[in-house]
C-alpha cells in the first residue's frame, strides 16, 4: 500500500482532516526560513490535540542542517516521532539518530542520486521511508512546489523504501505512483490555498488518488 505524507501541517483542523483521510504520516517543519515553520510550543499544542493517534500513524519533524543534540530534544520535548533530514547532514549524523531519521535527497541528475543513494539508503528507520527524494533547487530545501524527477526517483524506488515529494497534486499523484513505484508519497504546496493552510478538498483527493492504486 502507498504511505501518504501530509506536510508542512500548521494548525489543528488541517492535520485533523489529514488523518481522517487516511494520511500515514504528518509533517511538521522545524525550520524557522519556511513559510510553514512551527515552534516547538505550537507543534506540541497541535499533537496535544491529536493524541493519542493510531499506532501506525507517525508524526515527522522536517530538520535542516540542525546539530544531533538539537534533533533529540526537539523529537524528545514534542514527542514527533521521526526526523526528515533537509539540509546538507552526513550518515554520520543520522546513525547518531538511533534509527529515527531518514535523509532527503535533493538530485539534479542520476549520478548525484546513486551517490546519495548508496550513503544515506540503507540508514532509514524501521517505521519510515530509507530516503525522500525531493525536486532539485540551487537554493531552497523544499517546499517549491517544483517536480522531482520521476526517472531518478524509480530508480531509487527499485532499490530502497522511497518516499517521494517535489510538485506532487492531487491531479498527477497517481500517475507518479504508477511511473515510480515508490514507498509513499509525500505533498505540501500541492494541497495548499496558501503557505501553511491546507485546502480541505485538496487534500481528501490527493489521499484518495494516492490509495486508489493500493492493493
Amino acid at each position: 500500500m502507498t504511505l501518504v505524507k501530509i506536510c508542512g501541517i500548521t494548525h489543528v483542523a488541517d492535520a485533523e482532516v489529514a488523518l481522517a483521510a487516511g494520511a500515514d504520516m504528518l509533517g511538521f517543519i522545524c525550520y524557522a526560513k519556511s513559510p510553514r515553520y512551527l515552534t516547538l510550543h505550537e507543534i506540541i499544542a497541535i499533537l496535544s490535540e491529536l493524541r493519542p493517534l493510531p499506532p501506525d500513524r507517525r508524526t515527522v519533524g522536517v530538520f535542516v542542517n540542525e546539530s544531533v543534540d538539537s534533533v533529540r530534544n526537539i523529537l524528545a520535548w514534542t514527542g514527533l516521532d521521526l526526523a526528515q533530514l533537509h539540509g546538507d547532514e552526513s550518515p554520520a549524523l543520522l546513525q547518531q539518530l538511533d534509527n529515527r531519521a531518514f535523509k532527503a535527497l535533493r538530485c539534479s541528475d542520476q549520478a548525484a542520486a546513486a551517490i546519495g543513494a548508496d550513503r544515506f539508503g540503507h540508514l532509514g528507520p524501521p517505521a519510515g521511508p530509507d530516503l525522500l527524494l525531493d525536486a532539485y533547487h540551487p537554493h531552497a530545501y523544499g517546499g517549491t512546489g517544483q517536480r522531482a524527477d520521476w526517472r531518478i526517483a524509480a530508480a531509487i524506488a527499485r532499490k530502497h523504501r522511497l518516499l517521494l515529494a517535489g510538485g506532487l497534486t492531487p491531479d498527477n499523484v497517481a500517475e507518479a505512483i504508477t511511473q515510480v513505484q515508490p514507498w509513499g508519497v509525500d505533498v505540501s504546496s500541492g494541497v495548499e490555498r496558501e503557505p501553511g493552510r491546507k485546502d480541505h478538498e485538496a487534500v481528501r483527493a490527493f489521499i484518495a488518488a494516492a490509495k486508489q492504486l493500493s492493493p
